[in-house]
């Protein structure tokens, strides 16, 4: 929301300055997001007067001027523009001025071998508009030397604003003044209410809502006045100004007319042609397949149930949003219907949203406009355009009626300390929300009851008043409390068991190789119920895109189809993961915490070491292996049992355990139909790591030290004598897990043997059919003294007797 300081001044009676009227601004919780102050920026342009003008010898297309402006003799100036001619005056930029619509510095050079010593201006140049195909061209009176801001009225500093959804009055220029005197910055000028002289005018069309039953109206009230006998033009050049300073286009006088109310007053109106309406007007629900051609030139295709003008002819204007081509005001207009309307916050926006319409209109009707001003601000716009353009305003046509005010709420002064932590004073609570427009009765005593007034129905509770009265007088009044510190003033860790593990997570799976991903929390439904499930509770009511109507129940489908556009586009090697929340079901429990990832294609690039190879699940099952330890997980007890969603394949897919029942991670390929859905031209594999499933650790009883008290760690235990290694070769039956023999190999003696490794699976001559060779390598390190052989043999024996127990292998021979 921009508007300028003398705009401001025409409602607010203030002596602030401008920085005084900033820092207010952002106090009463309309952020200045900046101020642009043209006289800072334009400052060095002047008024200069052409007194000699010459083809130029070597160019065209370029003219030699002597430009007088009020400093010493006349300079040269090489000027290209087609109406730059003798005598004119025009804006002129002497050297070492920086020009902001070209963001360079002036400086004196030569063009086709003439000297020029400064510039001639154009409207694009000093960001006045794109105007660009000519010279600024002044009247003859313009005074040469002066400041051109000056002489144009452009000293006028410009603020910007944000607005919150739910300060809608601030809309309008008004509402901020509103805000700053109820602030104290000066007193918000009385306004008499606006009458017109003579309503003997020709009436306007009749106007009717029709819509249907069960559903609520996309217009509540609508009021037209008809104006007879105007005379369209350019609008006054102080409307104009004020317009352009803020980035609104002047366009005409009836159009600048309502651009003024929707910026000045929060009020968007809109005016038709009276002679290019058919008929009387009916304000509905649009059909299927009917047409508008806007005022924006474009031709706009309607689904059906968007509000809509229409007369007899058909859609003449997309109600609250766009107005049509057809019915649109110009030079020619001598009779001008005026609309003044409220139309319903939601289909407002449900119209500008389905045809991606952005409008100054649509942007506060769908933020909720004055019901109460419909009326009386249709007065003050049909009297501006009787003083603008002349004419003869004839009656209202009216239909349906205003909405009803908000509610009154009961306030307790106490509660400004209760719920916002400063002590104000009744007295001062009851002058704040009189000067906000509130209108307060405290003769029952407290509660109070406190009238809302139609412009804020954001107001419907006692906490929202709370917030106006602090607002108002200053949340730099809440006090600052420091937070009690302990005895040591130690700080304590803050961040939380889960969140520690996603960190750490995060950068292990980056240090695998993969390239975290950030997916929306929403899938398609088909999808959905691929990846688990989509039960009626986890449908989005009010989807951002009709493929993201579900909430996930895995983080795999968007992993999959980033990984496709990856392969798509010439990647042959794709890794992404992602850690976040996944949705089983509406209960607190049914969400979870997951490290997914996916790996596509092949291993790595082409070289002449290493040849890459097609991803598999061993790859998946590392990526998971380090996640769960990077958690915390005790990976030496995690079981790999042969079991996996639907969405791996069957065969080639595996879940990690603790025990039979608590699932840690599951990985795998994806399964093939769900590759070939998404598309995907490469081989895919996939884990998910649920971080909530791993344990705990649990708390150690560390030993208090004696010297310091303070807890200490045991002590590490390193061995200095030589290990052996010993490999053994079981054969086994082909569907007993490897993981048993090496479970067993290193339960055989837990003191000496530290590592058990897998380096060799054989199937085939020399082993009966149904059986497996599978080699392990046992490393056994002393801890008191070197093994004799006896001891290494006694070692041995151990594992062979506890694999065979456990698994019913025998040494091969």
């Amino acid at each position: 929301m921009k508007f300028t300081l003398s705009w401001l001044k025409q409602h607010l009676d203030t002596a602030a300055s401008r920085d005084a009227i900033a820092e207010a601004l952002t106090a009463c919780g309309l952020e200045l997001e900046a101020i642009e102050d043209p006289a800072a920026t334009l400052g060095a342009f002047v008024i200069g007067h052409v007194v000699a003008c010459e083809q130029h010898p070597n160019a065209d297309k370029l003219r030699v001027t002597r430009v007088d402006f009020g400093a010493g003799e006349p300079v040269q100036v090489i000027c290209g523009a087609p109406n730059a001619r003798l005598g004119m005056k025009g804006v002129f930029a002497p050297s070492g001025t920086y020009v902001p619509g070209t963001d360079m510095t002036l400086k004196p050079t030569k063009i086709r071998g003439l000297e020029s010593r400064g510039m001639l201006c154009s409207e694009r140049e000093l960001l006045l508009s794109d105007a660009h195909d000519g010279i600024i061209d002044l009247p003859e009176d313009a005074p040469v030397g002066t400041r051109f801001v000056d002489y144009a009225g452009l000293d006028d500093p410009v603020f910007d604003i944000a607005i919150t959804p739910n300060r809608q009055e601030c809309l309008g220029v008004r509402g901020i003044a509103r805000d700053l005197a109820a602030a104290g910055l000066g007193t918000l000028k009385a306004e008499a209410p606006v009458a017109l002289a003579d309503e003997s005018g020709a009436a306007a069309p009749k106007v009717t809502l029709a819509f249907p039953e069960g559903r609520a109206p996309g217009c509540a009230h609508f009021l037209l006045r008809r104006i007879s006998g105007v005379a369209n033009g350019a609008g006054p050049d102080g409307l104009v100004r004020r317009l352009k300073a803020v980035g609104a286009k002047p366009i005409s006088a009836l159009v600048d007319v309502t651009n003024f109310m929707t910026l000045d007053r929060a009020r968007p109106l809109h005016v038709f042609d009276a002679a290019k309406v058919r008929g009387d007007l009916v304000v509905r629900p649009a059909e299927p397949g009917e047409t508008l051609d806007a005022l924006d030139d474009a031709t706009y295709t309607l689904h059906g149930g968007e509000v809509v003008i229409a007369d007899d002819t058909g859609v003449i204007s997309l109600a609250g949003v766009i107005g049509g081509k057809s019915t649109g005001v110009d030079e020619t207009t001598t009779d001008v219907l005026v609309e003044a309307a409220w139309f319903d916050p939601v289909r407002t926006a449900e119209t500008g949203r389905a045809h991606d319409i952005m409008t100054d209109a649509r942007y506060r009707f769908e933020r909720g406009v004055d019901p109460a001003s419909t009326a009386p601000e249709l007065d003050r716009a049909c009297q501006m355009i009787v003083d603008l353009c002349g004419g003869t305003p004839g009656p209202v046509s009216a239909a349906g009626q205003a909405p009803d005010a908000p509610a009154p709420v009961r306030f307790r002064p106490e509660r400004v300390a209760s719920l916002g932590g400063v002590d104000v004073a009744p007295d001062t609570a009851r002058r704040i929300l009189a000067d906000l427009g509130f209108s307060v009765d405290d003769s029952a005593g407290v509660p109070w009851t406190v009238a809302v007034p139609s412009w804020r129905p954001d107001v419907d509770g006692e906490a929202d008043l709370v917030e106006d009265v602090l607002r108002i007088h200053g949340y730099d009044h809440i006090p600052s409390t420091p937070l009690p510190r302990t005895a040591d003033w130690v700080a304590r860790p803050t961040l939380t068991l889960a969140q520690k593990r996603t960190r750490r997570v995060r950068r292990r799976l980056a240090a695998e190789g993969l390239s975290e991903a950030i997916t929306w929390s929403f899938v398609d439904r088909a999808l959905a119920e691929a990846f688990g499930g989509a039960p009626a509770e986890l449908a989005v009511t009010n989807p951002i895109s009709s493929d993201l109507d579900q909430m996930r129940p895995s983080i795999l489908p968007h992993l999959c189809d980033a990984a496709r556009r990856n392969i798509d586009r010439g990647q042959d090697c794709v890794g992404l993961f992602e850690v976040g929340p996944q949705y089983r079901d509406a209960r607190p429990e049914g969400q979870q915490l997951v490290a997914a990832g996916v790996r596509a294609g092949r291993t790595g690039a082409r070289h002449w070491r290493d040849r890459p190879r097609d991803v598999d699940l061993f790859d998946a099952k590392a990526d998971a292996l380090a996640a769960l330890a990077e958690a915390g997980a005790k990976v030496d007890a995690v079981q790999t049992l042969a079991s996996a969603p639907d969405w791996y394949h069957p065969g080639r897919s595996g879940s990690l355990c603790l025990g039979p029942k608590t699932v840690l991670a599951v990985f795998g390929e994806v399964h093939p139909t769900l590759v070939k859905r998404f598309d995907i031209k490469a081989p895919v594999v996939a884990f998910e790591v649920y971080l909530d499933a791993i344990p705990a650790p649990k708390a150690k009883k560390a030993k208090k030290g004696a010297a310091t008290g303070g807890a200490t760690k045991p002590a590490l235990q390193l061995s200095n004598l030589p290990s052996v290694e010993r490999d053994f070769a079981f054969v086994v039956a082909a569907d007993v897990p490897a993981q048993d023999l090496v479970r067993a190999a290193a339960g055989a003696e837990r003191q000496t043997i530290t590592d058990v490794r897998l380096f060799d699976v054989y199937q085939g001559e020399g082993l009966d059919p149904g059986e497996k060779s599978v080699a392990l390598s046992v490393v056994f390190e002393p801890r008191e003294r070197t093994f004799t052989d006896d001891e290494i043999a006694a070692l041995s024996e151990r594992v062979v007797a506890a694999v065979a127990k456990a698994t019913g292998g025998r040494l091969r021979g």
